[in-house]
């Protein structure tokens, strides 16, 4: 049991603000790396995960998604994030019976997602039962017949909500929709909804795939490789590497970012002597700092110089021969764009005419193209419209099909692209389904169900009363968190299949359930043999992961055990998957898998080759658009940008150095200068002086969010310190989940129903308190600290 003397308590005004990084890793990352692993693991387990980790024969990071550079693969094949993500899963300390039956749910309420993600993994399974606030042991077989005891009680099977995390494997992902389909129900929530749901609605739209088309050595040889709207350095630490090599390869880099983050500034390899002894390698040649919201502009303005120089200059800069064969849309999408009124191009961005001029340059010199973006694309209202903008851009010079060119999304967590292919998704294709049910003999539902925001709204209107998810922490992931709490306690039944404790298990239903499951580190033994699993990164290459530590607790199963042993109890023993025999052999698993998805053909030999296989991608190919209308598809979109309202700015949430997702790994945030705290406001000086304040003021934020009937709807998170940083003059940017509850529930993209956590209009005030006592909410430490 985890020592549970009580941490130490600091005042979050303790932060403290220094200067910001100008490069990213170096001695430091590697430092913090074995900090971590030898605080939560001691010397000889750090030593044997990091050994495994990312090998061909160990486990594929819990973290991110981004892939392995095929063939050899060096003996630190990880990132200072990918190294905190392992110390976390495989942590010695745990969190049993006891644990729960000295904290009451109220008392763990009030402590930190920090403190509680300190405590360790879960050992048992437990429920707290109506009326009690204690958690309390339950055997498997009990729990299981609770949960179907829920289920076959509901009216109908779409008044339950399955949502499920980045980090589950191809193997549970897909037995779980296919337990989900064979109950009835299409409700399937997962944590794409939340971030790349923009990307993969506006690809599928224009090229008719909503993966990205390159590949690592794509990236090595590009000649112009565009980053918008990604913090590498923080989010993908691997990439940097790569980009290093691009860079020594001849390759430009544009970074387009409202924050000059470290890593897209400079990067020193720990492994490489000019890393440790030099200054490293310059990873940006042009930094566009642009105002929030402003990409769409950016590309449809680049658009129009580059139609505009090919009408001085015919036949240098389209494409004429793929625009007439592989394309529809073109001129309608022209004539838009040359109507497009550079002055907007240059209010919405922020950015001059020379440096406009500039990149439309270097785009008309470019051989080959990739653009690169995350979140800052994708949480806008006008996400998808963006991103299919950006798909024009390299469309209309043939950037796709072709070396070193082509669209990168590049992915968060782990297997959150695997997940989708899979069949974790609430609008899953007729074709799809149709495989299902001639493989199994079921019938699987044809309407589309709820994704993760329409999951809320249900529960929230008690359309929905059972909620399970597998993995992640939904609470604390999702928008609007006072309503995402109130949906969730309206709730029969809440289940988490979880590693360890978050703040989703302390927000249930009238009965609240944790199962607890191995990890991507664990060893999974099933009917005396070792299972493996498989995943699939960014850029669509399925590989397996090995688990090889021994696991926390004799009490943990595998997410696939757990899904068929609750299918089993659900349906009987008469059912005609075949459960039994999917929890103890992973490999008929696969040959499933194989009989039902496209590209999955001979699966256990293919993912079994060194670096496993990669799947099959239309577009980079074959040039081929798998869209209605069978050709890649310009896309008409009005240009969307966002004024700021007077005596308001505009917030985007964002991750800290030290956290992934919604783990808090620690409170620093060493790359923007932030230490020991996380209620901190990232704002331009000048707005600090123009809206009455002065910097280390502490400020209650309000967001403001006017409804289609014209009222505005308010939300509040208070006790946030001004920390004066180079943004664009009004816009600012705090960390999640700490400012989440300011985003509305309704405020999402078009079309992909994604939450618009990167543009929420605040206003600032007084923090209330601050004018007679310094009282902040608590902050814990670590919770071994005496």
């Amino acid at each position: 049991m985890t020592d549970t003397t009580d941490p130490l308590v600091y005042d979050e005004n303790d932060v403290q603000i220094t200067t910001p990084k100008t490069y990213a890793a170096g001695i430091p990352a590697v430092l913090i790396s074995l900090r971590h692993g030898l605080d939560q693991m001691g010397p000889v387990r750090t030593a044997r995960a990091l050994a495994k980790l990312n090998q061909r024969h160990g486990f594929d990071c819990p973290g991110c998604a981004w892939p392995e550079t095929p063939g050899h693969r060096k003996l630190a094949e990880f990132c200072e994030n990918g190294a905190k993500a392992v110390a976390e899963e495989a942590t010695t300390r745990t969190v049993d019976p006891d644990f729960f039956a000295r904290y009451a749910v109220s008392e763990l309420l009030d402590r930190t997602d920090y403190w509680l993600g300190r405590q360790g993994r879960l050992t048992h399974p437990m429920i707290v039962r109506p009326g009690s606030e204690h958690y309390e042991p339950i055997d498997w077989d009990e729990a299981y017949a609770v949960i179907a005891e829920h289920l076959c009680a509901l009216p109908h099977p779409d008044q339950a909500v399955f949502y499920t995390s980045g980090r589950t494997s191809n193997e549970a992902a897909f037995i779980y929709q296919l337990m989900i389909r064979a109950f009835g129900t299409n409700n399937m929530p997962d944590c794409s909804n939340m971030c790349h749901e923009s990307s993969g609605t506006a690809l599928a739209e224009t090229i008719g795939i909503g993966k990205g088309s390159v590949s690592v050595t794509d990236l090595e040889h590009a000649d112009l490789i565009l980053i918008a709207g990604q913090n590498p350095g923080t989010n993908h630490p691997r990439m940097l590497s790569v980009l290093e090599k691009a860079k020594a390869n001849g390759t430009k880099v544009i970074a387009v970012n409202p924050l000059p983050e470290a890593g897209l500034l400079r990067f020193r390899d720990p492994q490489k002597v000019h890393g440790v002894l030099g200054d490293g390698a310059q990873i940006t040649d042009e930094f566009l700092q642009i105002r929030l919201g402003g990409d769409q502009a950016l590309f449809q303005g680049l658009a129009k110089l580059l139609l505009e120089e090919e009408d001085r200059n015919p036949g240098t800069v389209l494409d004429r021969d793929f625009l007439g064969t592989a394309c529809v849309g073109f001129d309608q999408w022209a004539e838009h764009i040359r109507a497009v009124d550079l002055g907007t191009v240059l209010a919405a961005t922020g950015l001059t005419r020379t440096q406009l001029d500039a990149t439309a340059a270097a785009l008309i010199a470019s051989k080959a193209t990739i653009i690169c973006w995350a979140m800052g694309l994708t949480q806008h209202t006008h996400g998808v419209a963006t991103i299919q903008d950006a798909v024009a851009l390299l469309l209309m010079r043939g950037m796709i099909g072709k070396p070193g060119a082509g669209v990168c999304p590049v992915r968060g967590h782990s297997n959150v692209q695997g997940d989708r292919t899979m069949g974790i998704w609430e609008k899953a294709p007729e074709s799809f389904l149709q495989a299902l049910d001639d493989e199994f003999g079921i019938t699987c539902p044809r309407a589309h169900g709820f994704d993760a925001v329409d999951s809320i709204r249900a529960m929230r209107d008690r359309e929905a009363s059972v909620f399970m998810a597998m993995g992640g922490n939904f609470l604390s992931a999702t928008p609007d968190t006072e309503v995402t709490a109130a949906a969730l306690r309206n709730c029969a039944l809440t289940v988490q299949v979880s590693t360890k404790l978050n703040r989703s298990h302390l927000v249930h239903g009238a009965t609240g359930i944790i199962l607890p499951s191995l990890g991507r580190t664990d060893t999974d033994l099933r009917a005396g043999h070792k299972q493996v699993v498989s995943v699939e990164d960014s850029m669509s290459v399925v590989h397996l992961s090995r688990g090889s530590l021994a696991p926390a607790s004799v009490h943990l199963r595998s997410e696939v055990a757990i899904v068929c042993e609750l299918a089993q109890t659900l349906f009987g023993p008469e059912h005609r998957v075949p459960w039994a025999r999917f929890a103890d052999d992973y490999d008929s698993i696969r040959d499933a898998i194989a009989r039902v998805i496209p590209g999955f053909e001979d699966f256990n030999a293919r993912v079994r080759q060194p670096d496993g296989f990669v799947l099959p991608h239309p577009p980079r190919d074959e040039r081929r658009f798998t869209t209605t209308s069978g050709k890649a598809t310009f896309v008409v979109n009005d240009l969307h940008w966002l004024p700021v309202p007077e005596g308001r700015v505009i917030l985007q949430t964002l991750r800290s150095h030290d956290q992934y997702n919604t783990t808090i790994y620690g409170l620093d945030d060493r790359y923007r200068g932030i230490k020991a705290g996380r209620r901190v406001l990232f704002i331009n000086a000048r707005d600090i002086d123009t809206l009455g304040f002065i910097p280390g003021d502490r400020v209650d934020l309000v967001s403001e969010w006017i409804c289609p009937d014209g009222t505005v709807e308010q939300r509040r998170a208070n006790d946030f310190r001004l920390v004066p940083y180079p943004t664009p003059v009004g816009n600012v940017a705090a960390y999640y989940p700490e400012t989440n509850p300011l985003v509305p529930l309704n405020h999402v993209a078009r079309k992909s129903n994604t939450p618009v956590s990167k543009a929420v209009t605040i206003r600032l005030e007084p923090h209330a308190k601050s004018a007679d006592a310094p009282v902040t909410p608590r902050r814990e430490d670590d919770p071994t600290s005496t």
